[in-house]
């Protein structure tokens, strides 16, 4: 089977691809001309230059393909180019990647846009399998809890946006690889949409505890009212003043985020590391990097 890849060279789609090829199937890979490839120096990748954007060259690119694995983003708006090249192609089997941020509570336009390719795909007539994990971390290249880890690493204290009781479920980059591949391998995973998160839900208190532990650093908390520093932020925005950090990114960190997986775990054994194993991991890599 070959299978056309989106966002291949990305933080995750790096890591799907060697796992796609080691598993057997032929890959080709829609990237844009000035894409950092150097992580996917495999020989038996083709490459088709293109963009989500383009729908008459991501149709050419497409043709050939049997299976479509979508990892770009789909909050960008590009579902309805990607899913009329498929169609045209002949493609019937496809695995999307989503969010679990579909299900904020917050009046997000990346959330609506989500929702929206999220049905498209359902009434797309595809044979589609729609993966939602939480937080992706793992390596460098991750933005979430690399730049946690960053941080600490510098610091004796990590402000914390409220009182730092929401649960998190971060989840495992090689985990959600290693979903993708099983579901394009089980038959029962189309036309189902699967939550994956990682092991347990943690407190972002335990977060913090759990990275100083692995560090072997003794590392304090300080906790600032998330109200008026969501106002600052929205200020900031209001006056597009660059900032690191965004209103929003806040406003999530309040909010509960805890997801079971007990269906993916079902229907393709999905098993993922405990957010230690995998912090564990990461920190394991930094040092050899």
């Amino acid at each position: 089977m070959k299978v056309f890849v989106t966002g291949a060279t990305g933080f995750a789609g790096s890591r799907v691809v060697p796992l796609l090829l080691q598993n057997g199937f032929q890959v080709r890979c829609l990237c844009r001309l000035t894409s950092d490839r150097s992580l996917l120096l495999q020989p038996e990748i083709e490459w088709a230059s293109g963009d989500l954007s383009d729908t008459p060259a991501l149709t050419a690119s497409i043709q050939g393909t049997d299976a479509l694995v979508n990892i770009a983003s789909l909050g960008f708006g590009h579902a309805e180019s990607i899913l009329s090249a498929a169609m045209k192609a002949g493609i019937e089997r496809a695995v999307f990647i989503s969010t679990t941020a579909i299900f904020t509570q917050l009046n997000a336009n990346s959330k609506k846009v989500r929702v929206a390719a999220e049905h498209a795909i359902e009434n797309s007539g595809l044979k589609y399998t729609i993966l939602r994990p939480t937080m992706i971390y793992g390596s460098p290249r991750d933005r979430n809890m690399w730049w946690l880890i960053r941080f600490m690493r510098t610091s004796p204290i990590v402000p914390v946006f409220g009182d730092g009781n929401s649960l998190q479920q971060p989840v495992y980059v090689d985990d959600v690889s290693q979903a993708i591949v099983n579901c394009l391998l089980k038959d029962q995973t189309i036309c189902k949409n699967y939550n994956i998160a990682g092991k347990h839900p943690l407190t972002y208190n335990e977060v913090i505890d759990t990275i100083a532990r692995q560090m072997k650093k003794r590392v304090g908390k300080i906790q600032i009212p998330s109200r008026p520093v969501i106002s600052l932020l929205r200020l900031f925005e209001r006056m597009r003043i660059p900032f690191p950090l965004k209103a929003e990114q806040v406003l999530r960190l309040n909010e509960d985020k805890a997801f079971s997986y007990a269906d993916a775990q079902r229907d393709f054994s999905y098993a993922p590391l405990s957010f230690e194993d995998g912090i564990k991991l990461e920190l394991e890599g930094l040092r050899g990097h």
